[in-house]
């Protein structure tokens, strides 16, 4: 029974381990990435906009598509939406540091960015980060 215990205990201490060594690199990797956090609205469709939804995206990116694919989805007269492909726009991708595709942000009138997302990201929380965000500049 004490073998078991300690074995157990030893399992317990090394899974705690790893799960530490595992978040530091995920930590890493996400703090390497870059999410600007202003925008300037004249870089961007219809700036008199109330709200931006901005995906930066590389046609050799194959979750991108299905990133655009759902932003498109919140144009509206108080959103606007765009794509900024790096081929096409290299230099916005540069002015804001875009290391990573994709990365979609929501940006306010002033260019303050709500929220972002890097990476897959579902309709709903699509929805849900304008929401929020609108609900939120209402108040």
């Amino acid at each position: 029974m004490d073998r078991v215990l300690l074995v157990l205990g030893a399992l317990a201490v090394a899974g705690a381990v790893a799960g530490l060594l595992g978040r530091s690199r995920r930590d890493k990797y996400i703090q390497a990435t870059h999410v600007p956090q202003l925008l300037d609205r004249r870089d961007f469709v219809r700036p008199e906009a109330p709200w931006l939804v901005a995906v930066f995206t590389s046609v050799t990116c194959d979750t991108c598509a299905g990133v655009w694919e759902r932003a498109q989805h919140l144009e509206s007269n108080s959103v606007a939406v765009q794509q900024v492909e790096v081929s096409a726009e290299k230099e916005l991708h540069e002015r804001y540091r875009i290391d990573a595709v994709p990365t979609l942000v929501v940006a306010d009138d002033d260019g303050v960015v709500q929220h972002a997302f890097l990476g897959p990201v579902t309709s709903a929380e699509l929805w849900a980060a304008v929401a929020s965000t609108r609900s939120d500049s209402a108040k």
